[in-house]
Parts: structure tokens; C-alpha cells; sequence
């Protein structure tokens, strides 16, 4: 058992940590925003008019991402069939309108895929300190859990990893069963494991799921993000252990 301090917070009988993907370990704005902007293109090559409606449900206005909008925090299932509904919304019928989306995301993510995101300065470093402390540590992601083991593979994080976990059917963030999944799939009580993450949903699954506490991340400093979070830092770097 390990006893972890972030900022005034400390954490007692700590076992394992799980950690979202993108936004907390992943720096994957640029990556999101063009995704989300060629498959709006896309759309709206098919669909005139729909483009611009299509990138404010995405939450992407000119260069800038919502760290909370859909395409960000949102499961790759949830983000087709929110698409799909905006073009269901021009009268083509249901069917039609999700396969127009999931084409449309499909083919964009091979356009903008190419080039990997980068980790966040520092994360490397501590999924290093803190594995080489006896804990479990995991990656619980509302990507795909394709996405999750391509992202764990490029950056050779696979040594300090005992789970690559994402969302491919079934129930997506704030559900807690995802989180309740993740540690058994760890063999380890949700009350010795935190959660960090940058989003509410993150927060929220984990408590639901009575983790022993919710660690929200906000690289861009805006801790409303992560409302529900029992301690907020800024660099991953901030979790610290006290005891081993």
C-alpha cells in the first residue's frame, strides 16, 4: 500500500492509479480539433451548410477545442451518433445518417492520424516513478481500446502498464462500470485506486464508483473542467508519494 500526496490532498492505502488518455496523458488538441475539422469538411462536401453546425456540437470554434465539447471527451460512438443526429436532422433516415458519420470519422482519422500526439511534458517520467513504487497502474480511456494500445506502443509505455483499457461497446464515461471493470480487471477494490483525469466525467465515474479519490488535471489552468475533483493540479509531476 502506498500513500500518495497532490497538493493538500493526501491518499492512504493507495494501490492502483488509472489515468484517462487524451488531455491527461496525451497532448491531443491539435489532433482532435483536425479531426474533427476534416470530418465536418467531409460531411459538408456531401451535406451543404451542415459543416459549420457539425464543428459547434464537435466544440470547435476556429483553432480552438473545448477541453469539454464533444470530440474531446466524448466515446468514438458517442461522436458518430451525435454527428449522425445533425444529419438526420436534413431528413435522410437514421441508418443513412450514422453511416455518413462513421465513414466520414473513419476517413479522417487516416487523413490526420499519421502524425502521433505527443505526451505531455513529464508523463513518461512519472508513470516510470510510480510503477517502480509497486503500483498498478492502468490507462482508462473513452477512445477505443485500439486507439489506447497504438498510443501505448508509440510511446513504449507498455513496461509501466497493467492495463490498456478503452471504450468499444457497451456504457462510455461518467458510467461507473467502466471504472469498476478497470479494477477488477486490475484485481484491486475501487476504494485503494484513484483516478486522474480531465474531465467531469472522469470525475464522476470515479466517484460513482467509490474510488479512493478523483485527481483532475487541467493543463490550460481552468479547474471547471474537472468539477468534483478532490485535488486539481496542473503537471501530472504534482502526484507525489509520501510512503512506499
Amino acid at each position: 500500500m502506498t500513500t500518495i500526496k497532490c497538493g493538500n490532498m493526501t491518499f492512504s492505502d493507495i494501490q492502483a492509479i488509472l489515468f484517462d488518455k487524451n488531455g491527461t496523458l496525451e497532448d491531443s488538441e491539435a489532433y482532435l480539433r483536425s479531426l474533427g475539422q476534416k470530418a465536418a469538411r467531409m460531411i459538408d462536401a456531401q451535406i451543404p451548410g451542415i459543416g459549420e453546425p457539425l464543428l459547434m456540437a464537435f466544440g470547435i470554434n476556429g483553432d480552438h477545442l473545448d477541453p469539454a465539447g464533444l470530440i474531446a471527451v466524448a466515446s468514438r460512438k458517442e461522436t458518430e451518433v451525435a454527428a449522425a443526429a445533425y444529419i438526420a436532422e436534413t431528413g435522410r433516415g437514421w441508418f443513412e445518417s450514422l453511416n455518413i458519420a462513421c465513414q466520414a470519422l473513419e476517413e479522417a482519422e487516416k487523413y490526420v492520424g499519421k502524425t502521433p500526439s505527443p505526451l505531455f511534458p513529464g508523463s513518461l517520467e512519472v508513470l516510470k516513478s510510480l510503477s517502480s513504487a509497486g503500483l498498478k497502474l492502468g490507462i482508462l480511456s473513452a477512445a477505443t481500446t485500439a486507439d489506447v494500445q497504438k498510443f501505448v506502443i508509440t510511446h513504449q509505455l507498455r513496461d509501466y502498464l497493467e492495463l490498456e483499457m478503452g471504450v468499444d461497446e457497451g456504457p462510455g464515461k461518467p458510467d461507473p462500470i467502466l471504472f469498476l471493470q478497470a479494477c477488477q480487471a486490475l484485481d484491486v477494490e475501487p476504494r485503494t485506486t484513484l483516478m486522474v483525469g480531465d474531465s467531469v466525467g472522469d470525475m464522476q465515474m470515479a466517484r460513482d464508483g467509490k474510488a479512493a479519490g478523483c485527481i483532475g488535471i487541467t493543463w490550460i489552468s481552468n479547474s471547471g473542467n474537472v468539477k468534483g475533483a478532490d485535488v486539481v493540479i496542473n503537471q501530472l509531476d504534482e502526484i507525489q508519494i509520501v510512503e512506499a
